[in-house]
Formats: C-alpha cells, structure tokens, sequence
C-alpha cells in the first residue's frame, strides 16, 4: 500500500517529570523514568478524572477547567512517582497524610499562581498607569505586564540545573508525538530527528491564557479596584475554558490560520523545551509504548505497517 504523506493526530499527551516522562492515551497513563542505576522503571495506570464529571467534560468552553484540574491531579502524582525513584527509601508515599499534603501543596500552588500571575500584573500596571483615565490601554499594559513576568519565571527557573533537564525530558515527549503523527516508526533515531515544539503544549495553553485574558480583560471592566482584581480571579476559569478550546483546535488542524495563532505559544516553546540525549529519547519511548499501540496506529492513518523494531533500540544505526 501507498504511504499517505500527512500529518494526523493521535490523541496521545504527556508531561516531563523528574529524569521521566509521563504520558496519557485517554485513560491510560505511563510514567518512565530513568532510574539512578541507568535502567528504565514504567508505571503505568489509570485516570478517570473528576469523579461524575465525564457528561461536564464533553461541554465546550466548560469542559477546558475540568481537564486543567484533571491534568494538576495527574501531574502532582507522577510528579510524586518520579521523585520516589531518587528518594533514599525508594518508595512512593502514598499514605493519607502524604495526598492531604499533596493536595495542600497543589492548591497553594495554584493561589500562589493567581497572585503571581493575576494579581501582581494588575497591581503593577495600577501602579504605572496612575493618573491613567484609559482603562482599555489600562488592560493592554496589565497584559503586558503578565506576559513579561511570565516569561521571566520561565528564563529564571530555566537557571536551575533540575529544571534544565526537566525542559530536555519536555523536548523529548514533544519529539516522541511529533515523530508518531508525522507518520514515522517510533526509534530513537526518527524521534531525535523531529522537532521538540508542538502545538498542543502546556505552554502554548498557558500562553493562549495570557492573551486571551488581555482581550477579556480589555472589554469586562469595572469602577471599584478591589471588583476588578476579584473579576479577574472569578474570570480565570473561563479564561482557560476558551484557551483549551483554541489549543485543541490547533491540534487537530493545520491550516494558515492555525498556524498564525499557534505561532507565540510555540515561540515560547523554545524556552521551556532543549533538545534531549538518546537516553532521555528512549525513556520517551518507553512511556510511549506502555499506553499506545503506535504500529496499528501508522497503519490505519498512514497506510502502512513498519517493520518490527524495538522503538528504543539502537540498532537503526
């Protein structure tokens, strides 16, 4: 049979994790990591999500909060499996105690994010644009503002040598999707040939919020100070309803217009993903492996079987 040059999109995410990879096909998920004595350890499970909440999750514009939260809930435990691969006892903490802590350490995190990231950006752009009647150019500038300090966390913790390879694990998983809905065989040779940005990323979500919140922002305005930040808050989670609807879009179409607006979201790619080693391509693989069946995919969406190969040998060299 012909192979069919074409892009086709397969469904499958993932997530870096400390020297891992996490990735999900549905409800299956995987995480690989790269244990101290150089093997590869795969976990892989199940996630359902947010219990009774799979009719709410099929709902446009609703559905994009509900997948963020699902994605903090699975990020935080295989973020918690990864770490247990370099703790002295080995052991993933699972214990009540340990996911109430779990639980504690993921809401502070996402208030810590609104006041850095929401908050702050409003009570700068307040502070400069004093004196300031314009409350349209008022949003403008707080949009700025947001923009630039994300960007600056980003270059700050890329300083962080954990972090470094965290971002090469993040090109890594990129590269394993990229080389799967291209159409190629997934070995280590194809998948370090392909490229580290795809357009269904965190970061391109996390980008898509900060404009989107900008354009929302600059027509939902308010007289009192303390309604305008405590709108902003209460607007987040249509904020990110909207911008998961924009990033699922871009992953299932590739047309000029897609292309336009998916373009900043993946210019910001450059900085939270580096080009990964073969070891951490391998663990990609791996995870890959535990959870999609990549073979039947190339056949029934490209036209062909490959030839059998172990995805993260490296015997194609």
């Amino acid at each position: 049979m012909v192979r069919k040059r074409k892009k086709c999109y397969s469904g499958i995410g993932g997530q870096a994790v400390l020297e891992g990879i996490m990735m999900k096909n549905d409800e299956k998920y995987a995480v690989a990591v790269r244990r101290p004595d150089g093997g590869i350890s795969v976990e892989p499970g199940t996630y359902q999500g947010i219990p009774g909440m799979k009719v709410i999750k099929r709902i446009p514009f609703v559905r994009g909060i509900f997948n963020f939260v699902d994605s903090l809930i699975l990020g935080t435990r295989c973020l918690n499996f990864s770490a247990s691969m370099y703790d002295e006892d080995g052991e993933e903490k699972s214990g009540t105690g340990e996911k109430l802590m779990m639980t504690l350490v993921t809401i502070f995190a996402v208030v810590l994010a609104l006041g850095i990231f929401v908050v702050l950006p409003y009570y700068l752009a307040s502070v400069i644009g004093k004196g300031l009647r314009n409350a349209s150019l008022l949003a403008i500038i707080e949009g700025g503002i947001r923009i630039v300090i994300f960007i600056g966390y980003v270059l700050a913790i890329s300083l962080m040598k954990d972090i470094r390879r965290l971002y090469r694990y993040h090109g890594a998983e990129h590269k394993c999707i990229n080389c799967i809905e291209r159409g190629k065989p997934l070995t280590v040779k194809n998948v370090m040939r392909s490229s580290r940005l795809h357009r269904r990323c965190g970061t391109s979500f996390i980008f898509f919020v900060l404009f989107v919140s900008i354009v929302l922002f600059f027509f939902i305005q308010a007289e009192n100070p303390f309604q305008r930040a405590a709108l902003r808050i209460l607007l987040m989670p249509v904020v990110a309803g909207i911008s998961y609807e924009i990033i699922r879009l871009a992953g299932r179409f590739d047309n000029i217009f897609v292309r336009l607006v998916s373009a900043p979201g993946m210019l910001v790619q450059r900085l939270t993903t580096k080009e990964p080693d073969r070891e951490m391509a391998q663990v990609a693989i791996a995870a890959v492996e535990a959870v999609f069946d990549w073979r039947k995919y190339l056949q029934e969406n490209f036209g062909y079987e490959p030839e059998e190969e172990a995805g993260g040998s490296d015997s194609e060299e």
